[in-house]
C-alpha cells in the first residue's frame, strides 16, 4: 500500500477494482444498483463498480446508488465520479417500488447504532426494508450485508464462527440482523431469487474502524479494554471487492459467507503496537475474556484468495493518519461490546 495522506487518495485506494472485480463485472450481466449507499462503505464500493465497467469497457452499464442522502455533497460526489443518484426512503414501499430495474443489487441498508434507545427503529430498518426489497427485486442477483455478529461469541481458544454455526447472538441489534437475513432468505425462497448473505467483520477505513478506535485511545492517552480479546479485520477496499464478486456466487437457496481477515488480532497487542508507532505507552484495563466475535472466513478465502492488504500495512496506514491529523467520522465501532447492546 503507498502512503495516504488525503482523503482523495484514500478515496482512490479504497475504489479501485482488482483484477478479481473485473472478471466479475464481465461475468454477470446488467445494471448494478446499491441501496444504502449513503454509509461509510457504500461510496467507495460503487465507485469501484463504476471504475470496473470503465476498465471493462461496459461504459453503457448504470450504477445506481440509493439512499436518503442526508449529505447533498455525498450525492454530488458520487455523481461527480458517473455514479447515478436517487433520493429513497427505504421505508417507503411506493418509492421502492418506483425504483428501476436492475439485474444486480448490493443491500447496504441497515441500523445499528442507537439500538438501545430506539429498538423499534432497528427492527424496521433491519427487517421491515429487507421485505420490501425482497419482493421489489425478486427477480435480481442481490449481496445482502450482514454482519458477524449474527453468530453467539465464541471461544477464543476455538476455530470461530463458521458459515454453519446457529444464529443465537446476544443483544438486539445483532438478533434484527438475523431477521434480516431470515426475511430475505424467506422470500428468496418463495420467489426463487439468488441470495449471498455477507457477514462482514470489521471492515478497516483510516476514517474509522477497530483500529482507528485502538489507535486513537493510544494517542490520547486513554485506557484500551482488553475484555473483548480478539477480533478479525479486512481493509475496506477488500472487502468491497469480495463484495462484488460475491455477485456471481449468490443462489437459491440463499448461501452465506463470513468475510473478514484469517488472522485473528490480539487487542492487547494491537495496542502496543500502536504505542510503539506512534511513542505513547498503552494503558490496558480489564482482562480478556474466554469469549469473543471472531470469525472463520476460510470459505470467503478459498473462493477469492487472501485479501491484497496486510495487517501491518492497515496499522502503518492508521498510525500515519492519525499522526497528520486525517478527518474521522467519529463513529467507534464499540467493538468492546459484550452484551450486544449497542
Amino acid at each position: 500500500m503507498n502512503p495516504i495522506s488525503t482523503i482523495d487518495e484514500l478515496e482512490e485506494a479504497l475504489s479501485l477494482p482488482s483484477p478479481a472485480v473485473l472478471d466479475t463485472l464481465r461475468q454477470i450481466d446488467g445494471d448494478v444498483m446499491v441501496l444504502g449507499a449513503g454509509g461509510k462503505m457504500g461510496p467507495t464500493l460503487a465507485r469501484m463498480i463504476r471504475r470496473g465497467f470503465a476498465e471493462t469497457r461496459h461504459c453503457h452499464r448504470r450504477v445506481i446508488a440509493v439512499s436518503r442522502f442526508s449529505s447533498a455533497k455525498a450525492a454530488e460526489s458520487l455523481r461527480q465520479h458517473g455514479v447515478e443518484t436517487i433520493s429513497c426512503d427505504l421505508l417507503d414501499r411506493e418509492a421502492v417500488n418506483a425504483l428501476p430495474d436492475v439485474s444486480n443489487v448490493i443491500f447496504m441498508a441497515g441500523h445499528k447504532f442507537g439500538t438501545s434507545d430506539a429498538p423499534e427503529l432497528t427492527w424496521a430498518m433491519n427487517t421491515v426494508v429487507p421485505a420490501i426489497v425482497a419482493v421489489r427485486f425478486a427477480k435480481s442477483r442481490i449481496v445482502v450485508f450482514s454482519t458477524g455478529c449474527v453468530y453467539p461469541l465464541m471461544p477464543v481458544n476455538g476455530p470461530g464462527a463458521s458459515e454453519g454455526d446457529p444464529l443465537t447472538p446476544p443483544g438486539e441489534y445483532a438478533n434484527s440482523c438475523v431477521g434480516r437475513e431470515r426475511v430475505f432468505e424467506h422470500f428468496a425462497r418463495q420467489h426463487g431469487t439468488r441470495v449471498l448473505m455477507f457477514r462482514l467483520c470489521y471492515a478497516i477505513d483510516l476514517r474509522y474502524g477497530v483500529l482507528m478506535d485502538v489507535a486513537q485511545k493510544v494517542a490520547n492517552g486513554q485506557p484500551v479494554d482488553v475484555s473483548m480479546g480478539h477480533v478479525n479485520v479486512i481493509w475496506q477496499g477488500d472487502a468491497s471487492a469480495r463484495a462484488i464478486q460475491c455477485l456471481a456466487h449468490a443462489s437459491s437457496p440463499p448461501v452465506a459467507l463470513n468475510v473478514t481477515g484469517l488472522e485473528r488480532v490480539s487487542i492487547r497487542d494491537l495496542a502496543h503496537r500502536f504505542g510503539d508507532v506512534l511513542g505513547r505507552p498503552a494503558i490496558i484495563t480489564g482482562a480478556e475474556a474466554s469469549t469473543a466475535w471472531i470469525w472463520d472466513a476460510t470459505r470467503s478465502y478459498e473462493l477469492f484468495g487472501p485479501p491484497t492488504t496486510s495487517l501491518d500495512e492497515m496499522i502503518k496506514a492508521t498510525a500515519h493518519w492519525l499522526k497528520l491529523g486525517g478527518t474521522t467520522i467519529g463513529k467507534p465501532t464499540h467493538f468492546e461490546v459484550h452484551d450486544g447492546q449497542f
